[in-house]
């Protein structure tokens, strides 16, 4: 097969409405052609992007609206496990009543294997723990209420 043959194969491809195209020849030459690949998968990116935003901005109504106006809320800044303690015989770091400064670790979330401690962004007291040892947390959620 030569240049031009490949080339009118292509336009053929393109012009057509097969999405791939996988041919094998008897001398052992192979063609295999895929097209709207990209193009699916940055309408995917797109609609996750969507549905992040949206699930965040219903995340921040709720947050807002069910809480104190003295309370601070410490949120996951990922999706991932969380742990009270950095190991399983070890203290949690912080408890309901605990008084904590802005910077303090209050627990850990896992991300992909690796462990992010979570530090308090406000100083005050804790008045509840929004979450158990070992749940899956998601973006946005209440870890922590602080007063």
């Amino acid at each position: 097969m030569n240049y031009e043959d490949i080339k009118k194969l292509i336009e053929d491809m393109g012009n057509s409405k097969i999405d791939s195209l996988d041919i094998e020849f008897p001398e052992g030459m192979k063609i295999s052609m895929k097209k709207n690949e990209t193009k699916e998968k940055l309408t995917k990116k797109e609609e996750v992007s969507q549905i992040n935003i949206s699930t965040k901005a219903q995340i921040e109504e709720k947050t807002t609206s069910n809480c104190d106006e003295n309370l601070k809320i410490v949120t996951s800044p990922m999706v991932g496990t969380f742990y009270e303690s950095s190991s399983p015989k070890e203290a949690a770091f912080v408890k309901i009543g605990d008084k904590v400064k802005k910077g303090d670790v209050l627990c850990i979330v896992e991300a992909m294997k690796l462990m992010n401690e979570i530090e308090s962004e406000f100083d005050g007291e804790i008045v509840e723990i929004c979450a158990k040892n070992e749940d899956i947390v998601e973006f946005g959620k209440p870890l922590f209420k602080i007063k």
